[in-house]
């Protein structure tokens, strides 16, 4: 009897583990992505304020929607951004110098590619040209235009669709000038990672913000940001541009880090050097991880022996966040207090953009 009591569990476990393998593989599986994809951006879209679409929360939801029309070729999903895009009349935001105000223009200028209509268009362009010819309020104020990490998601891959798409590079010498002065402020080279703007840095005697441990702040939000802008950046940039061994160096180094910082359940929280002191992987740092990570591996600018392992983790751990109606949970929300209603229930917008452009590049990994 004691036996057949062992049998029964090693047949249990071997179904266990069976079975957890299929759910794994089974989320790798087209026929489950594309629908989960989906229901994402129609949970997003039926829960968004229609009156801010064209905000930087909402520039992030839609490039991820645009990423996911690519990869389903939904009828709807493009109809929705056609309808965002009128609704907006196909406006970037008010402050010419102000790179959040660009984000949206990066779905206008995809769907200029399809459509060639340019109502789409015109206003990033005014918007540009203004900022070329006029001091901002931004440089001014701070000492340089972009001066918080997550602004090298909103601008720089805007421009440097604008260059390829216009035939002008000079959009894309202007994003690399104002994205290296970025860098020379808020990266740490030590750290290999973005402090997420100036009021973050420690100076000369160890003074600045510290978490509980008593490291240095670095959110894996704002550094997602910059992995996921990274991405879009080095896609839309000329394989012969001067710079780009910067941003191919930049995303390894960044990729390396992060991959140290990666949580076991795939995932990475709030507090890169400080994990212990918040509860809950963050969804849209985590997102924007796994969509660069996966893009790495498939364009082989990263080793897919190290980081495969570590994309299956993160989109496992991602899908852990997912409820059933589609809506993805513990997003760090808006502002500078990461544990303010910071839990299973908390999303935001540029959460549910993360997860689309996660999901529309770990399809593409080779079996």
């Amino acid at each position: 009897m004691k036996k057949i009591h062992i049998l029964s569990a090693c047949m249990l476990s071997m179904v266990f583990c069976t079975g957890v393998q299929a759910q794994e593989k089974n989320l790798f599986a087209a026929d489950y992505i594309k629908p989960t994809l989906l229901k994402v951006a129609d949970w997003q879209m039926k829960h968004t304020n229609k009156q801010t679409l064209k905000d930087w929360t909402n520039g992030a939801f839609y490039a991820g929607v645009f990423a996911a029309y690519k990869t389903t070729q939904s009828d709807v999903l493009l109809d929705s951004m056609m309808a965002m895009g009128e609704r907006m009349q196909w406006k970037a935001g008010r402050r010419y110098d102000h790179a959040d105000d660009y984000a949206i223009s990066q779905t206008y200028i995809d769907l200029y590619r399809l459509k060639k209509d340019k109502r789409m268009l015109q206003s990033t362009l005014d918007s540009l040209q203004k900022m070329k010819e006029v001091p901002g309020k931004e440089a001014k104020t701070h000492g340089i235009t972009w001066w918080w990490c997550d602004a090298l998601f909103m601008a720089p891959p805007t421009m440097a669709q604008l260059a390829k798409t216009m035939k002008d590079p000079s959009y894309l010498v202007l994003s690399d000038t104002l994205y290296r002065q970025c860098y020379r402020l808020l990266f740490n080279t030590e750290e290999h990672l973005f402090a997420r703007d100036a009021s973050y840095l420690w100076d000369a005697n160890g003074n600045g913000k510290k978490e509980s441990n008593g490291k240095k702040l670095f959110w894996a939000r704002g550094n997602g940001w910059v992995m996921g802008g990274l991405v879009k950046y080095l896609t839309e940039m000329p394989k012969n541009y001067e710079g780009r061994d910067f941003y191919i160096n930049l995303f390894k180094e960044m990729a390396d880090r992060l991959l140290s910082l990666q949580q076991a359940d795939g995932l990475w929280r709030t507090s890169l050097l400080d994990p212990e002191a918040y509860p809950g992987g963050e969804g849209s740092g985590s997102g924007f991880n796994c969509y660069a990570l996966a893009w790495g591996v498939n364009q082989k600018i990263l080793d897919k022996k190290t980081f495969l392992p570590a994309v299956k983790k993160a989109w496992t751990g991602l899908n852990t966040l997912l409820t059933e109606e589609g809506k993805l949970g513990w997003v760090q929300p808006i502002g500078g207090d990461p544990r303010r209603n910071f839990n299973a229930e908390s999303w935001e917008a540029y959460g549910s953009g993360a997860f689309l452009l996660a999901g529309s590049e770990v399809i593409k990994l080779k079996k």
